[in-house]
């Protein structure tokens, strides 16, 4: 069977709330991962920035915008603020599109993720249904340039590549 192959990127952003928590006891998502942090995300979900993107990262194959819509009724309307629904809202729409590689670049200058990146790729090899191998994750402070390099919360790029069957 012949393929077409093509890439897709996807992009999400959420700053943190001012107020400081127990860092012990609260924690963001990443990649539907839990990872520890004083602060809380200013978003209406769980404001998971690497789900939004990848979902982000989907739509730009299917063409079906799931943030800011679909995921805004379940959100706001059903009260789902977790954000691995609203990524397999959007895979649902993949059709014989298959993810062939997922290349992350998250920044940020806290919180810290290096001890965190290999629990991110194992949980969204669970939520995407592909090998860890194929999942690549990168963390950057971006010389504190940016409001997220300096602390103000998180931003991600997510690249995508895809196969499909060539009729």
């Amino acid at each position: 069977m012949e393929y077409e192959y093509f890439t897709t990127i996807g992009q999400d952003s959420h700053r943190f709330e001012d107020e400081i928590l127990d860092k012990e006891t609260n924690t963001i998502k990443l990649g539907g991962y839990d990872v520890p942090h004083d602060r809380r995300y200013s978003a209406n979900s769980d404001g998971d920035v690497i789900l939004h993107s990848v979902t982000n990262a989907i739509s730009g194959c299917t063409g079906i915008n799931i943030l800011g819509g679909i995921a805004d009724k379940i959100c706001l309307e059903d009260g789902i603020k977790d954000s691995s629904v609203y990524l397999r809202e959007a895979m649902k729409d993949l059709g014989d599109n298959e993810i062939v590689h997922l290349s992350i670049t998250i920044e940020c200058l806290r919180p810290k993720l290096k001890a965190h990146i290999p629990g991110i790729r194992t949980k969204l090899s669970e939520l995407l249904g592909i090998d860890e191998k194929r999942i690549g994750i990168t963390a950057t402070t971006g010389e504190g340039l940016t409001g997220f390099g300096r602390g103000e919360g998180v931003q991600v790029f997510s690249l995508m590549s895809f196969k499909r069957p060539v009729e």
